[in-house]
């Protein structure tokens, strides 16, 4: 990826983040980035003749009046850094970690923070050579952006705070002499710089959305996997009933459903049996899967602005092309935006759990499916999938406290100066948790579903769904007698999380992946 040249998607962050893509500066930001440090190095050659610049010649926040002598102007923002690495909790992961890094980059390189290019080149040759901050993940209200987050990677650029490289967890000068990288010394406005900004909640929101995206997919095929097993019918995913109620997510949700299900023996085994409608947890697929599409999309082009905007403060704009300049303090580091945007997607990835787990009740209940009780023979004797609908109910309970939005609570910080924040770390680390949450509840439902499917043979469901059922039997056998069942619950949650459950689905579909 070039910065400066290239929008940063959703994909790209992810590759970055993920999949180690390398990253430069590109030659238009390298120039929009000299040309507005060319200006904050004049203002400092003023020295006290010059304007107060907050963050320049200017103490921080409640300190915003205090005015910084030139031979401070270093020392001021080496002591922004230190001063506000005050996070707690366990670190961040490694992807987490990598997206912030890019997303700040992203920001410094949009020209209007007066950075120097070194402080980018330093940043992206980290992630280029695998410096990982080690950044804790409690500390951020999401007020003047995520400084406290941020202030751990700053940490690192200058040769202080821990990082992780191959491995190891070492004092930040070591991580980079090993990476053969040279810290670095902050110039004026450069820690400002480099802690201002969203990047904690962005980071860590958008890699769950990228799972939640994925999810969405999943639950459209353990859905029709129950549905097959609990011989529903695919009636109610007719396109003509889409069409009426024309929202995109339905339509996307229905047709996958119709695919999945188009050729199934047990459909047709059971086409006359005189049954109206199933429940709405069959019945409703589309309109519940869709809605979480929908919400998925929205905040998807919310966090995608978020990624190419600039959070700084203040920001530098220029008149005209003969280097007139102004400096402008604002809020763009606020982050209400993305925490109202990831409470939104906690909600709506929820659902796909709350009603997946209503299907899980629907193949352990006798009275609902006509199989065993529990999908077990001699239920008794044998629990079989009892205790799994409990976890799923108890996932799903937690997720709706989770599901309380962050956004609404605000409390002061730095002597009152910032009286309103938006807690958008806290919405982003609850999405990641809710997320986690329904892909365990949705290995549930594939567990049972799959068990269901055995007990309906020699009726045999639509391909995209024996193959599915194939995946997940290729590890976890079917159950005829009761046994630890949390080995196998981990064992199909790997199948989607290195996407080998959708592949095969995708492949065994023969026109073309679900969407």
């Amino acid at each position: 990826m070039t910065l400066g040249d290239e929008a940063l998607d959703l994909p790209r962050l992810v590759a970055v983040a993920r999949h180690r893509a390398p990253v430069e500066l590109g030659p238009r930001a390298r120039a929009a980035v000299v040309r507005a440090r060319r200006y904050i190095e004049r203002i400092c050659a003023g020295g006290d003749s010059s304007p107060a610049v907050y963050g320049v010649n200017t103490g921080f926040g409640a300190l915003a009046e205090v005015r910084i002598s030139p031979d401070q102007v270093a020392a001021l923002q080496r002591n922004l850094v230190r001063s506000h690495a005050a996070g707690v909790g366990e670190p961040l992961p490694e992807d987490a970690v990598r997206a912030m890094m890019l997303l700040r980059a992203q920001v410094l390189a949009m020209g209007h923070s007066g950075v120097r290019p070194e402080i980018i080149d330093l940043l992206l040759a980290m992630l280029n050579r695998g410096v990982h901050p080690i950044i804790p993940r409690r500390g951020s209200v999401g007020a003047s952006g995520d400084l406290a987050p941020l202030a751990h990677l700053a940490l690192v650029l200058i040769g202080e705070g821990e990082a992780r490289f191959e491995g190891a967890r070492v004092p930040g000068d070591e991580a980079l002499r090993r990476a053969g990288l040279t810290p670095i010394e902050l110039a004026a406005k450069e820690g400002l710089s480099l802690v201002n900004g969203t990047q904690l909640m962005t980071a860590v929101g958008a890699l769950a959305l990228h799972d939640a995206h994925d999810t969405a997919r999943l639950a459209d095929v353990s859905g029709a996997i129950s549905l097959e097993a609990l011989r529903g019918t695919p009636r109610a995913f007719d396109a003509r009933i889409q069409a009426v109620r024309p929202h995109p997510g339905q339509a996307t949700s229905a047709s996958n459903l119709r695919r999945l299900l188009a050729g199934s023996a047990i459909v047709e085994s059971h086409r006359d049996c005189g049954k109206v409608q199933d429940p709405y947890s069959l019945r409703c697929m589309p309109q519940v899967h869709g809605a979480t599409r929908d919400t998925l999309d929205f905040v998807t082009a919310a966090l995608e602005r978020e990624a190419n905007s600039a959070t700084d403060n203040p920001l530098i704009f220029f008149a005209s092309d003969d280097g007139d300049a102004e400096f402008i303090s604002g809020g763009n580091f606020h982050g209400q935006p993305i925490a109202m945007a990831l409470d939104y997607a906690a909600i709506a990835v929820a659902e796909l759990a709350d009603i997946a787990e209503r299907r899980i009740e629907q193949l352990v209940n006798p009275h609902y499916s006509g199989l065993p009780p529990f999908l077990v023979a001699e239920s008794g004797l044998n629990s079989g999938f009892m205790m799994a609908q409990v976890t799923a109910a108890a996932l799903v309970s937690e997720n709706k406290i989770l599901t309380h939005p962050a956004s609404v609570d605000s409390i002061p910080s730095s002597a009152g100066r910032e009286d309103h924040v938006s807690m958008g770390a806290h919405a982003a680390l609850k999405l990641a948790q809710v997320v986690d949450a329904v892909r365990n509840v949705l290995a549930i439902e594939l567990l049972c579903g799959v068990q269901g499917l055995d007990l309906r043979l020699p009726v045999r469901p639509a391909a995209g769904l024996a193959a599915a059922h194939a995946t997940v039997r290729a590890v976890v056998p079917h159950l005829t007698q009761d046994r630890p069942m949390y080995k196998e619950i981990q064992a199909v949650r790997a199948l989607l999380d290195d996407g080998s459950l959708m592949a095969a689905v995708d492949a065994a579909m023969g026109d073309g992946a679900l969407a």
